[in-house]
């Protein structure tokens, strides 16, 4: 098989075509790098992944964690994985040159973390809880903390996870039981349990510090009353030396139906009364705090899953060309050689429907990394907030969309596979479960729909919804000069106006107090959503491929043209079906808020 892991040409394609990679390096932060360094770092990211990562992707599914003497125990080839990404370089890949970094734009930080995404998702997760960690500390850490935990975790020597759920509360977190009691050297003595904590235990490194929201004696309630504190494994002596274990408590671990290589643990904090925390910034503001590792996450977890369809549409792909089956149906000559399952229009059909919806959920990650660059290193503050408004905004979609409609993109793999699909003997039913967690990560779909409709559209005067419906006209307009993609433009435009008309009611409502009826079918409303943010992303990538083919490189037609039928499929496919979702948001339909419990 050609490509297990992604499409070289499509990244490619995305990172110099779409979202002008390049471009970058005319930005003072990243004027030592250009196209050279970048494909060094893309091409060095593959060769990990398919050297270390991949290789164990499936014994570490078949050989999860196991708990023995209260410690979890790894199968032996995640360590080397994990040092090879540690060696690379790449767990500090955006931090800057003087702080041990590679100083790479996000856009590219993220490209080449996608490689070790589809390779092995579950090994993937404990460098990447320990880079959310890290930037939580280094954003909000005193500079005692910095040198005590975020050094080592910059070094390699840590590692660091996010405590967050309880077994009463689950994702409400403002019902958080765990306390901190203040102690006399300034530190604070926590006390409670945490469930469902990725990388709270494991071998993998000297030590792993925890960052655990709780609340102190005198919080108010609800979310305004969470803390934030630093929790590691092992105690940290002045001089950088570990001292003695802190009562942290593995109390065991949880066996899922995906991501089975990744510890997922149950911790007791403060059994004997001496579990020791450090408060980070300010008492009370610790939610505010947690949310940028959230929202980091919450990207992570969007392009996980585009990255888990993606292996299974190529997959599927490769299977479907070598795989001979039955004969197209105007053949009725028993004699005549079966031919490839890929010349079946209902297969061609399954794979195109791949292809549009992990191409289209990549592109949408690599754009929200490359909002993140603007967030930072665009030349105003004014232009800055413009882009930390948008990506905002559009953070729910990239979570949610992707982990719906790339883990549909796995069904229909194992579908393309037939039987074989669901046998152990083929990869394609473990990305399908690896893919069925990401729904739950960091916040389900309802949870994300009630982000995106009950705060972020109105957030700062509908800044950012103003500015993603001006980009979308644009992308619309510039399509007019490719008369071709008019059939494409037109069903994006219709229900780019037709939502803006439901958004508006919407939230006429939700200012009039109806909060219950105008939220109760927040879910369609990010389905839809999110189908006019991929639509508008494959309009531009249309445009991209209508230019591609005008410069007339014969090797590249027949991607081009993929680009351009993956891109009809969607815009007429898909965006059409989004006017009945709308229709019942209009009718503020009460079937599901109407529903009683004793009617069940």
């Amino acid at each position: 098989m050609s490509e297990t892991l992604l499409s070289s040409r499509n990244l490619a394609f995305e990172l110099y075509e779409v979202l002008d990679a390049e471009g970058l390096t005319q930005r003072e932060r990243f004027a030592e790098h250009n196209r050279e360094t970048f494909d060094a770092a893309l091409g060095t990211a593959r060769s990990i992944a398919e050297k270390f990562f991949a290789p164990h992707n499936r014994k570490g599914d078949e050989n999860e964690p196991r708990y023995e003497n209260g410690q979890a125990i790894l199968i032996p080839e995640v360590k080397p994985a994990v040092d090879a990404f540690l060696e690379a370089g790449f767990l500090n890949a955006a931090r800057s040159f003087d702080a041990g970094g590679m100083q790479l734009p996000t856009l590219l930080s993220q490209a080449c973390f996608a490689h070790f995404q589809s390779a092995n998702a579950a090994s993937t997760s404990y460098p990447f809880l320990t880079m959310g960690a890290a930037n939580l500390i280094e954003s909000f850490g005193t500079e005692e903390q910095k040198r005590r935990f975020l050094q080592p975790m910059i070094d390699g020597r840590f590692f660091g996870t996010m405590a967050l759920t309880e077994p009463h509360a689950g994702s409400s977190l403002s019902d958080i039981r765990t306390r901190a009691e203040p102690a006399s050297d300034g530190t604070y003595r926590l006390k409670g349990n945490k469930i469902f904590i990725s990388g709270g235990d494991h071998p993998l490194s000297e030590n792993i510090v925890h960052m655990v929201l709780a609340k102190l004696p005198d919080a108010p309630a609800g979310v305004k009353g969470i803390s934030l504190f630093i929790v590691p494994k092992f105690l940290v002596n002045d001089d950088g030396s570990l001292g003695q274990r802190n009562d942290v408590l593995l109390a065991g671990l949880f066996h899922k139906m995906g991501w089975r290589g990744t510890t997922s643990t149950a911790l007791n904090f403060g059994d004997n009364g001496e579990c020791v925390g450090y408060l980070v910034g300010k008492p009370h503001h610790g939610l505010s705090y947690m949310f940028q590792m959230m929202n980091e996450a919450r990207i992570g977890v969007g392009m996980g899953a585009v990255m888990l369809g993606y292996a299974g549409y190529l997959y599927s792909l490769e299977y479907a060309r070598l795989r001979p089956q039955g004969r197209v149906p105007d053949s009725k000559d028993p004699n005549t050689a079966p031919v490839a399952i890929i010349q079946h229009a209902d297969v061609k059909r399954m794979l195109l429907t791949q292809k549009a919806y992990v191409e289209g959920s990549f592109d949408l990650g690599l754009y929200a990394a490359r909002l993140f660059d603007d967030t930072t290193t665009l030349g105003t503050e004014a232009e800055r907030k413009q882009a930390h408004e948008l990506l905002d905004l559009l953070t729910p979609i990239v979570k949610s969309w992707p982990s719906e409609f790339c883990l549909k993109a796995n069904e229909l793999a194992i579908q393309i596979l037939g039987g074989h699909g669901y046998t152990r003997e083929y990869p394609v039913e473990q990305y399908y479960r690896d893919n069925r967690l990401n729904p739950i990560h960091e916040g389900t779909h309802g949870i994300q729909s009630l982000d995106l409709l009950g705060r972020k559209l109105a957030q700062n005067g509908g800044a950012g919804l103003k500015q993603l419906i001006r980009l979308i006209a644009d992308t619309a307009e510039r399509a007019q000069a490719h008369e071709s993609l008019d059939a494409l433009r037109d069903p994006l435009e219709k229900l780019v106006a037709r939502l803006q008309t439901v958004t508006i009611g919407l939230l006429t409502d939700l200012a009039q107090g109806k909060v219950n009826s105008s939220l109760a079918n927040s879910a369609l409303y990010l389905k839809v959503f999110g189908h006019t943010v991929i639509g508008w992303r494959w309009l531009e990538q249309a445009i991209r491929a209508e230019e591609g083919l005008a410069k007339g490189s014969a090797a590249d037609v027949g991607f081009y043209k993929g680009k351009l039928q993956a891109a009809r499929y969607f815009l007429t496919w898909e965006i059409p079906g989004c006017h009945h979702e709308l229709a019942i948001l209009e009718a503020r339909d009460d079937v599901c808020l109407g529903m009683q419990d004793e009617w069940f």
